[in-house]
């Protein structure tokens, strides 16, 4: 059975509270779980103590027993310190848009057409000075 360590929403609408849960990977988000193993709530200051609360003893055990962890949670236990921080690339975030690349394309030839008409006459004043 793979098992997952993953967040479960509960809470009203645009106040989400999310229960941290040990579950089958299979199930539904908010269905069928097998232990509950702590509470998450992002509403909360991010300073807060009581903003993620966790039974690192029984995360632990899971961890051991082959549950993974989904990547909000891996974030949780790195800041808790009980996981390394893992290396993260997100090279698609770096690109800019279509709409920016143009930009940043006609920014480049303004700058540099003002670039070009001055060689020409800085050649002209180095012709003469000879």
């Amino acid at each position: 059975m793979a098992m997952k360590i993953r967040l479960s929403r509960g809470g009203s609408k645009k106040r989400p509270h999310y229960a941290i849960v040990a579950a089958d990977s299979r199930m539904a988000r908010d269905g069928r779980f097998i232990e509950k193993l702590g509470t998450y709530n992002p509403l909360l200051a991010k300073d807060s103590e009581d903003r993620v609360k966790m039974n690192m003893e029984r995360i632990q055990y899971w961890l051991d027993q082959g549950a993974q962890p989904t990547d909000r949670i891996a974030r949780m236990l790195e800041a808790a310190g009980v996981r390394e921080k893992t290396e993260r690339n997100n090279p698609n975030k770096a690109v800019p848009g279509k709409k920016a690349a143009e930009r940043a394309e006609e920014k480049a030839a303004k700058a540099a057409a003002p670039a070009e008409d001055a060689a020409p006459a800085a050649e002209a004043a180095e012709e003469a000075a000879e």
